[in-house]
C-alpha cells in the first residue's frame, strides 16, 4: 500500500495527457443483465467461501463508507442483464461519439459510474474467469469526439466531492472564469476492490435516444474491479438521477454457483410522472431516506422498513434496534444489488440461525462444509427421501411479504448432500461496533424475483417470477 499514492500519481499524469479537454424525446431503454464471475477456483466449497468473504467486506463498506469524493410522455428504455455466476450481474452500456460498448456491474449500492479508461487501465488481483487482466475491455476517449474532463469549477465536480472543492482548486484564482484545472481525482471503495480516476463528461448511448454530458468515471487504476460499475444509488451522480429514470426494474435469474449465458432485462423508464399506478402482481413497501444517518453517504441507500423475519410460522424476536435506524441513524435494511449473499448483524443473524437449528433438529451438521465454505448452519440431508425446510419469508412496512423461495436461502452445495443457509453475518456483537445499516438484502435473495425501484412514488416492489 505504501507505493499507492506514487502510482496515482503517475497514473494520472498519464491520464491528464491521453484525455481530450475542454423537452428531450421520451424512451424506453431495456438492458440485458448477466452474473459476474466470481474470482476463485472451481471448487464449490471454495467458492462460498469466497462469496461470503465478498459479502461480509461489502456489508462492512456499506455500514462504514469512506467519505467520497421539459415533460413527455412515459416510455421504457431496455437492455440485457447477464449473469457471470459467482458475484454481480453485469449490463453492456455504450459510451462516447462514435459509441464504445463497455460492461459494467449494476450496483443499487453507489452512485458513481464508471469504466476502465484508456490503453494504461491497471487492475490488480483481477484474475477471475474467463477475464485476462490484461486484456480487460477500456474506454479510448481519444477515440470518442464527445468526452470532456470536468473542470473544478463544474458544478458536477461538487456532485461526488461536495460544495467545498471550489476550496482545492488552488490553481484558479478567486475571479477568474475560465479557470482549466480538473476536478480533483477520485478513488472509491467497494469492500474488497477499489478503483481510482478522473471524471469525464460523455454522452452515454441507446437505440432510441443519446443522452448527453453525463458525468462518468474514466479508471486507470483498480483492484478485483475487471469491469465498470453503473451506479445506481440515489444521488445526484446516480445514473437514475441523470438520466431523470421515473423507475427502473430487473429480474435476476437464477444461477447455481456456476457459469450461465442466459440473460434477463433491465428496464428504465423515462419521461413524465405515470401517476401512482401499480405494476399488476407486484407487493409495494415505502422507500425512506436515511436522513439522520451518521455518514451522508448512506443517504444513497434504498432503505425499506423491515417489521418482522419469519422463519416457518414462526416470528423471530429482532432487537427493534436493528429493524428501524435510531436518532444516529443506524439500523434498518438496505437493498443492495452489488452484495451477493444478505447479510445480517450478529444480533440478527444468530436469532435467525438458531431457529433455523430448532427446526432442523433432526438433521446432521455438516461442520466441515461450514468450516470450509464459511456458512453456518449447514446440514447433511444425504440419505434422506424427503426433507422439510422451514419457509424464510420477510415482513415489510404495509403488510406486504417476501417468502423467498428455497434455492434463494437454501441452496444444495456439491454433490447435492448439504444445504447451508445462505446468508451471512461477522464476528461483531458489541453495541458499539453497530453501525449503519443492519440488513442487507443481497442479489443472491433477489434471484428469480421482479424488481422494481419506483423513485416517481418512493416504493420498492417485487413479485416472484421466473427470470429466464
Amino acid at each position: 500500500m505504501a507505493s499507492l499514492p506514487f502510482i496515482f500519481f503517475l497514473s494520472f499524469f498519464i491520464i491528464s495527457t491521453t484525455l481530450t479537454s475542454a423537452g428531450a424525446a421520451a424512451a424506453t431503454i431495456k438492458l440485458s443483465l448477466s452474473p459476474f464471475p466470481h474470482p476463485s477456483s472451481s471448487h464449490p466449497h471454495q467458492i462460498l467461501n469466497n462469496l461470503v468473504t465478498s459479502s461480509v467486506a461489502r456489508a462492512h463498506h456499506l455500514k462504514h463508507p469512506k467519505a467520497k469524493a421539459d415533460n413527455t410522455t412515459s416510455s421504457l428504455l431496455r437492455a440485457s442483464l447477464f449473469p457471470h455466476s459467482y458475484g454481480g450481474y453485469t449490463i453492456s452500456l455504450k459510451f462516447g461519439t462514435p459509441p464504445q460498448t463497455l460492461s459494467f456491474v449494476m450496483d443499487t449500492g453507489s452512485s458513481l459510474s464508471w469504466f476502465p479508461c484508456t490503453s494504461r487501465y491497471l487492475c490488480s488481483q483481477c484474475a477471475f474467469p474467463n477475464v485476462d487482466p490484461a486484456k480487460i475491455p477500456t474506454f479510448a476517449p481519444k477515440l470518442s469526439s464527445s468526452d470532456k474532463l470536468v473542470g473544478c469549477r463544474n458544478p458536477k465536480c461538487s456532485w461526488l466531492f461536495g460544495p467545498d472543492v471550489a476550496s482545492r482548486c488552488q490553481d484558479c484564482e478567486p475571479t477568474s472564469e475560465n479557470c482549466t484545472q480538473t476536478c480533483p481525482p477520485y478513488l472509491i471503495q467497494y469492500g474488497l476492490g477499489s478503483t481510482a480516476g478522473l471524471l469525464l463528461v460523455e454522452n452515454l448511448v441507446f437505440p432510441q435516444k443519446t443522452f448527453k454530458d453525463l458525468l462518468v468515471g474514466c479508471s486507470i487504476l483498480s483492484n478485483r474491479q475487471p469491469a465498470g460499475i453503473a451506479g445506481f444509488g440515489r444521488s445526484a451522480v446516480s445514473l437514475p438521477s441523470q438520466l431523470g429514470l421515473k423507475k427502473f426494474s430487473y429480474c435476476l435469474v437464477s444461477r447455481r454457483f456456476d457459469d450461465t449465458g442466459v440473460s434477463s432485462n433491465m428496464l428504465l423508464e423515462t419521461g413524465s410522472d405515470s401517476g401512482d399506478a401499480k405494476t399488476p402482481g407486484l407487493s409495494y413497501t415505502p422507500f425512506y431516506r436515511n436522513q439522520v444517518a451518521s455518514n451522508p453517504n448512506f443517504k444513497e441507500f434504498y432503505y425499506v422498513t423491515l417489521r418482522k423475519i419469519l422463519v416457518g410460522d414462526k416470528h423471530v424476536k429482532v432487537p427493534y434496534s436493528y429493524l428501524v435506524p435510531g436518532s444516529d441513524g443506524n439500523g434498518g435494511t438496505i437493498v443492495d444489488s452489488g452484495s451477493t449473499f444478505t447479510f445480517m448483524e450478529r444480533p440478527v443473524f444468530e436469532v435467525v440461525s438458531k431457529e433455523f437449528e430448532k427446526q432442523m433438529g433432526n438433521y446432521r451438521r455438516a461442520r466441515e462444509i461450514e468450516n470450509i465454505s464459511g456458512l453456518s448452519p449447514c446440514f447433511n440431508i444425504s440419505g434422506y427421501t424427503s426433507i422439510k425446510f422451514p419457509k424464510l419469508s420477510f415482513q415489510f412496512k404495509g403488510g406486504a411479504k417476501m417468502a423467498l423461495p428455497l434455492v434463494n436461502y437454501f441452496p444444495f452445495v456439491g454433490d447435492d448432500k448439504v444445504a447451508c443457509l445462505t446468508i451471512v453475518s461477522d464476528n461483531v456483537v458489541s453495541q458499539s461496533s453497530h453501525g449503519g445499516p443492519a440488513i442487507i438484502l443481497g442479489s443472491f435473495q433477489q434471484q428469480n424475483y421482479y424488481i422494481e425501484f419506483d423513485m416517481a412514488n418512493n416504493r420498492f416492489g417485487w413479485a416472484e417470477r421466473s427470470c429466464a
